[in-house]
């Protein structure tokens, strides 16, 4: 796959955002009209979010400056008391900048300690999307002073001091926190992926007349046409023609993390789930799997040993199943020994959850050998264990390291969190929108790795079958979470809201 699915919106860069708004000029649309149509979009949001009081617009000396200026003189020229700053010289705004600079009624003045006294909220327009690194100097002072305000601040394009092309922060502690982001043309990447997206509030696209959207690596996960593909039983299925998952894990204390898997996959519509457990606990998960088939394979103290490989792709190969391996796996010498001839011998599709990814630790291109579709759906912690390096360092460069493991790895990466990123080993990238708090419980991710087994069993590309399970799990997230609010759902709940979820998504865009 080289190009994003129709059912990711693009989540262009700064430089295709450049190209398209040089593309627009070039076709005749003066770059002073497009400022112009940026900052009305800027001032009217400004004006529903601040509807009293004085407004603070902070200009920084580039074209984001230039948008803060529009706005301010709309925002005069409708009546609000408006007071504008800036961090530089005024000599130092050029082209549209300064041309919308010397329109302003008003005299900017240069930001100080005192320059939000008395303000109800205001306008950051000081750096914009094709600025890297940390704020420095006058800039990085005024964002100090705005934070510690505590007033509301409506963004222009990006909150500064984010990077938009990552989600990168390069100082926690010069960055403006908005309470919502103005941004033109497209969404960019650094509003939805974390620790940006935690900055950026409410997202609000403005369309001001360009199109970067052809060649965009990144995409919003939000559509649930993702969900469409997926076929339905019909009068003449088997549960063997409905797909197989086999489940790999589970050892003392952790039993609940297979039970889940295995559950999760069947909500998700599977036929036949086979679990391959430590064969003296098989007693326990007979009693708790109903519905699913149960395998002891080889262990020691209810741990799985390096011998129990063997029966365990036995039991995949007996029905073409699709392997989740991993859940309460354990970091014992024997079941990483276990879980890591697993994965390399296995030749069909296979999800590589939790422990079985530490069978990996520091060694993640070793994987590259499968010749198997293969999803890895670890989080922070569990990625930073696969490349080498802190879970701090994972969280503070998202896109960078799921990227590099999906290369590195040749499989589908899925890095979970509220922004939850997909990756190929192309490069492309699927973000999703997230919003489901419920899901920030113990046993949610086994259940995502059940459903993208389940998914892959469907016969679902792997890209697309990894997307589809992070946007049903997010659904079925939010349906949990529906009748008494997020805090007491647990993932049994996700779970069992997953048919409703998946099958309303799934035939909304057929009625």
């Amino acid at each position: 796959m080289t190009k994003l699915p129709d059912w990711l919106a693009p989540l262009p860069g700064s430089a295709a955002m450049r190209a398209a708004d040089a593309a627009a000029i070039d076709a005749g649309t003066p770059g002073i009209a497009l400022m112009e149509r940026a900052g009305s979009g800027l001032a009217m949001l400004a004006g529903h979010l601040i509807p009293d009081g004085p407004i603070a617009v902070l200009c920084g000396k580039g074209n984001n400056g230039g948008d803060g200026f529009v706005a301010a003189r709309l925002l005069h020229a409708a009546g609000r008391d408006v007071r504008v700053f800036t961090t530089s010289a005024r000599e130092d705004s050029t082209g549209d900048a300064a041309e919308n600079l010397a329109r302003l009624a008003l005299r900017p003045r240069p930001f100080d300690l005192e320059s939000l006294d008395g303000c109800a909220g205001a306008i950051d327009a000081l750096l914009g999307t094709g600025v890297t690194g940390e704020p420095r100097g006058a800039v990085a002072r005024a964002i100090r002073v705005l934070h510690a305000s505590g007033i509301p601040v409506i963004a222009c394009d990006i909150p500064s001091g984010v990077d938009a092309d990552t989600g990168a922060v390069p100082d926690p502690d010069t960055v403006v926190h908005a309470r919502a982001t103005v941004t033109f043309g497209a969404a960019k990447p650094g509003l939805w992926i974390a620790p940006g997206k935690a900055h950026a509030g409410n997202v609000n696209v403005i369309d001001i007349g360009v199109r970067a959207e052809s060649g965009a690596t990144v995409g919003l996960l939000t559509d649930d046409e993702v969900l469409e593909a997926l076929p339905s039983r019909a009068a003449g299925s088997t549960k063997f023609t409905a797909g197989h998952v086999v489940v790999c894990g589970g050892s003392p204390g952790m039993t609940g993390a297979v039970c889940l898997a295995a559950d999760a996959a069947m909500r998700a519509g599977v036929g036949y789930v086979t679990a391959c457990v430590p064969h003296t606990l098989e007693p326990v998960f007979e009693i708790k799997l109903t519905e699913v088939m149960t395998r002891g394979v080889p262990e020691q103290d209810g741990r799985l040993e390096a011998d129990a490989a063997g029966p365990v792709l036995e039991a995949v190969d007996a029905r073409d199943g699709v392997l989740v391996l991993g859940g309460g796996l354990g970091r014992t010498d024997g079941a990483l020994a276990c879980a890591r001839d697993v994965a390399l011998r296995a030749t069909g599709p296979l999800v590589l959850d939790a422990d079985a990814i530490a069978a990996f630790a520091g060694d993640a291109d070793a994987l590259s050998a499968r010749t198997g579709p293969t999803l890895l759906t670890p989080h922070a912690g569990e990625l930073g264990r696969l490349l080498g390096v802190t879970s701090a360092e994972i969280e503070a460069a998202r896109l960078e390291h799921v990227v590099d493991a999906a290369r590195r790895t040749g499989a589908i990466v899925v890095l979970k969190g509220d922004d939850s990123l997909i990756a190929t080993p192309d490069g492309l990238v699927a973000v999703s929108e997230g919003g489901a708090p419920a899901l920030a419980t113990a046993g949610t991710g086994d259940v995502l790795a059940g459903i993208c087994g389940a998914f892959l069993a469907a016969g679902l590309e792997p890209f697309q079958a990894a997307c589809a399970a992070v946007r049903a799990h997010l659904l079925a997230g939010r349906a949990a979470a529906a009748p008494h609010g997020p805090d007491g759902v647990i993932a049994s709940d996700v779970i069992a809201a997953l048919p409703g979820a998946i099958s309303g998504a799934r035939y909304a865009g057929r009625s």
